[in-house]
């Protein structure tokens, strides 16, 4: 358990302890791995392009956990990525985060219009179309409804023996001038692939 949360711990804090800035250069990446060489992966992302992240050795890899409604509980620090539809938030992906990462609602890039909110949770109820979180992320308060079948992960200690070529994978990378440099990775491990 301590090697679990120093790992996650060092993973957070490398994307999220970022100045602001830094913040401003780091790019997701999501596809599927077509090859690693130990110091460059090599992807074809979710829209079609080739992509090539170099992974410096002092980046950890994190491999990928079944996460579900049932594992959350009260208290727990969750990654709550969401839209509006009708008029409801409506929840697109669900994991959990480490207690140290900063709590707020910022846009993000999983889907167009989407948000992410890095919150503790309040309470959770059953609700007409699935269940119902409310997530207090410091400044305010938000009710977020999950619906049935809503992608969540987590992510638990891996290593870069996992980065094989048909693995689904999630990379954080620095854009240093069109040179994409990683600072976290996940990847899909016994079929369970990231969700954020």
């Amino acid at each position: 358990m301590r090697l679990f949360t120093a790992f996650f711990l060092v993973s957070a804090a490398s994307v999220l302890g970022l100045p602001a800035q830094a913040q401003q250069a780091v790019v997701n990446v999501r596809g599927v791995i077509t090859a690693f060489d130990g110091k460059a992966i090599q992807i074809k992302a979710n829209d079609g392009r080739a992509v090539e992240v170099a992974l410096p050795e002092g980046v950890n890899v994190a491999a990928t956990k079944a996460f579900s409604l049932a594992d959350i509980k009260p208290g727990m620090m969750l990654g709550v990525t969401t839209v509006v539809r009708d008029d409801k938030v409506v929840a697109i992906d669900v994991h959990p985060i480490p207690p140290v990462v900063k709590p707020g609602l910022s846009p993000y890039d999983l889907q167009p219009q989407s948000t992410m909110t890095n919150a503790v949770l309040e309470a959770s109820a059953k609700a007409a179309n699935g269940d119902e979180l409310t997530l207090d992320y410091k400044t305010g308060t938000v009710k977020v409804l999950v619906p049935p079948g809503t992608p969540m992960s987590q992510s638990v200690p891996g290593s870069r023996e996992d980065l094989k070529a048909g693995e689904t994978i999630y990379v954080a990378a620095r854009d240093e001038g069109g040179k994409l440099t990683a600072v976290r990775v996940q990847v899909s491990k016994d079929g369970v692939k990231p969700t954020q």
